[in-house]
């Protein structure tokens, strides 16, 4: 029986479970949301959300205790990550850490580094959540993420799945027009993030695919004949 024993231990060890735990906060102040097992999603949600609670006061021992109690790391964006993994393993040492060994804090590059060969370094993740993700709250008493059910199972273990983001952070409804890249099940969770937020929900028109086919391949073109109507007018040029 687990007696005194509170919380989910989700089968780990207390280390573990600590590393667990600011490993997916540490993702979810870097790019705004995470994709992970509802359980997981449950646990981590108040401890990112005491981070937030800390980060927002910007005092230093503020950022002791978050420090204390997420770590830090390099946090790289995403729109940065195809140039990150074009680097030799010197630029990326660059990127990641200062000649003195310490990381980036603020995400500034140095005046000695070439800026056509380096035009970005690496942010502190603990920078990150006090100067940006914490004054998105300033007038918001709690209640800094949303919890966000994917209709889809985990492959093995059946497990549900979620959405774990902060409040507005999701990601945006393609715009109108543009080449339309991702699924049915991707585009309801994007309507229904939407609608969290109060706004409509962008979906493509039922009569859209109808019109382009009547239109032709090329816009206006008439399509090309058929066998049979190629047949009839060889037949009619012959009598």
């Amino acid at each position: 029986m687990r007696h005194r024993f509170a919380g989910r231990h989700l089968s780990r060890t207390p280390a573990h479970h600590k590393a667990m735990r600011r490993n997916m906060a540490q993702s979810l102040f870097q790019y705004g949301q995470i994709e992970t097992t509802l359980i997981k999603a449950k646990e981590i949600r108040p401890f990112v959300e005491r981070l937030i609670t800390l980060a927002r006061r910007g005092t230093l021992q503020s950022r002791q205790q978050i420090i204390a109690m997420l770590n830090d790391r390099s946090a790289i964006s995403r729109d940065e990550q195809e140039k990150y993994d074009g680097m030799s393993s010197a630029q990326r040492q660059k990127v990641l850490a200062s000649r003195s060994g310490r990381r980036h804090r603020a995400g500034k590059v140095p005046a000695s580094y070439n800026k056509k060969a380096i035009s970005f370094v690496a942010k502190s993740v603990v920078h990150q959540l006090i100067a940006e993700v914490a004054p998105k709250f300033a007038d918001r008493p709690g209640g800094y993420t949303r919890i966000i059910r994917l209709p889809k199972r985990r492959v093995g273990d059946n497990s549900e799945l979620a959405l774990l983001q902060l409040v507005g952070q999701g990601e945006e409804a393609p715009k109108a027009g543009a080449k339309k890249t991702t699924g049915r099940r991707r585009q309801k969770t994007i309507d229904r993030v939407r609608i969290l937020e109060g706004k409509a929900p962008q979906r493509r028109a039922r009569g859209s695919q109808s019109k382009a086919t009547a239109a032709g391949p090329k816009g206006g073109e008439a399509p090309p004949a058929t066998g049979e109507s190629a047949g009839g007018g060889e037949e009619k040029a012959s009598e």
